[in-house]
């Protein structure tokens, strides 16, 4: 009997903190399992009792990095139960922020995460000359990203203006232009990039079938829509949850989602397998040949589905700021006793909150689902496989680590947002 153990502490060039253990005997993987080790820090628990204008800012602390999706998917919510109908411009403000989130999430795991990997060395400190122009490249873009999330939502982190009924502070004249500026310059080198991981993908390939499920709309909006599967079906915002079953996961911090009793995928890859065809039509055009691939069953290619989503990014937005932005008050607010149910697609996937009131608009319950937690029992499955077809190649140890580590990296977890909560009985 050969047996082959594997065990992955702290792995690197990922959102948060997690460890992985695999256990294989005689090529047959028994054990694979994704030990999420960050700290549980109650979210779901602290805003029960809150008034609703106090939740977006205690929600948007459960990650810096996703921190804009989490304030956009709570304003949804709370305005969706007190029916509250905001403005056009906030709607375009709102695609703004979330985009900008985006722009700079994809930046930093492609080109600070990924890019290491594809060049074959272990950090960006060890890029040298030969590929010292990507740093830069990913520099610019985030920057881009962060510039645009400032002037629209106060700071890059943690936005103060985005708040129940509209927004409480509005971009000038001048930071408009400059923000388009900063897009417009960046974009030849979010090309370059879509270019890079489209020939390289033939060395990254991993096919595994499964069910992707994300939003759908017309213009490849990451705030409203329906959520569409790859079997074909489609289910409203407000049904999300009725699909869905938490699985706990007795050896993590953070428990586990399936889609109607399967495993299913979350985040750009199946955005691009279900919604492709809304992609902008700039983006379309300078990413044709790539947009071939999908829809795609390669775990690889939520890298390049990722970049494409990038240039996407920029175009949808250049056209939006395009639109004047002027100072408009916020749409009156009325509480009452309700369910509000938010849905968005955060950069790793959908994320839905589901909030209820008081009368007075106070949270009495609060439940989330959070992209990571989806795509949990995805990656361990992919993983399992992954190494059985490793095993059969005969790589050793070394080479399996470092490509199990290429695959947790390709799926793009946030573990801080994934361990965000814990029922706890204070009695």
């Amino acid at each position: 009997m050969h047996k082959f153990d594997l065990d992955l502490k702290n792995i690197s060039k990922i959102e948060g903190h997690t460890h992985m253990s695999i256990r294989a005997v005689d090529g047959k993987v028994v054990e694979c399992k994704l030990k999420i080790s960050e700290n549980k820090r109650f979210f779901t628990e602290a805003v029960v009792g809150l008034p609703f204008n106090r939740v977006p800012m205690t929600m948007s602390r459960i990650c810096g990095t996703c921190s804009s999706a989490h304030v956009l998917c709570s304003l949804e919510a709370i305005e969706k139960g007190f029916e509250v109908k905001v403005t056009e411009q906030t709607s375009r403000l709102r695609n703004l922020l979330i985009n900008a989130s985006h722009l700079r999430d994809h930046a930093m795991h492609l080109y600070f995460f990924v890019l290491p990997d594809v060049f074959g060395v272990d950090s960006v400190l060890d890029f040298g000359e030969k590929y010292h122009k990507w740093i830069h490249y990913g520099l610019d873009v985030k920057a881009a990203g962060n510039y645009l999330a400032t002037i629209v939502g106060g700071r890059a982190v943690h936005p103060p203006n985005a708040v129940v009924g509209g927004f409480s502070d509005f971009p000038s004249k001048e930071e408009v232009a400059e923000a388009v500026k900063k897009l417009s310059d960046v974009r030849k080198d979010v090309v370059e990039l879509i270019d890079l991981l489209y020939k390289r993908r033939r060395e990254w390939v991993f096919n595994r079938k499964t069910n992707y499920v994300g939003m759908v709309n017309d213009n490849y909006s990451f705030l409203e829509g329906k959520i569409r599967t790859a079997m074909g079906s489609e289910v409203e915002e407000k049904d999300f949850a009725e699909h869905l079953e938490r699985v706990v996961l007795p050896y993590s911090h953070a428990s586990a989602f399936e889609f109607e009793s399967k495993e299913y995928l979350v985040g750009a890859l199946a955005r691009m397998n279900v919604n492709k065809d809304k992609l902008n039509a700039w983006t379309v055009k300078d990413a044709e040949k790539t947009l071939g691939v999908f829809p795609s069953v390669n775990v690889f290619d939520n890298n390049l589905a990722q970049a494409i989503e990038m240039l996407s990014i920029i175009d949808n937005c250049v056209e939006i700021l395009r639109k004047p932005i002027v100072a408009e008050k916020l749409v009156e607010v009325a509480p009452k006793k309700s369910v509000g149910i938010g849905v968005v697609e955060a950069p790793r996937g959908t994320l839905y909150y589901r909030l209820d009131f008081s009368d007075k608009g106070i949270v009495t319950f609060a439940d989330l689902c959070i992209p990571t937690q989806q795509n949990i029992i995805h990656m361990e499955n992919s993983i399992a496989a992954y190494v059985e077809l490793l095993l059969a190649k005969g790589l050793d140890k070394k080479k399996i680590s470092f490509e199990v580590e290429k695959m947790i990296r390709a799926y793009d977890p946030c573990m801080s947002c994934a361990a965000h909560f814990l029922e706890v009985d204070w009695e």
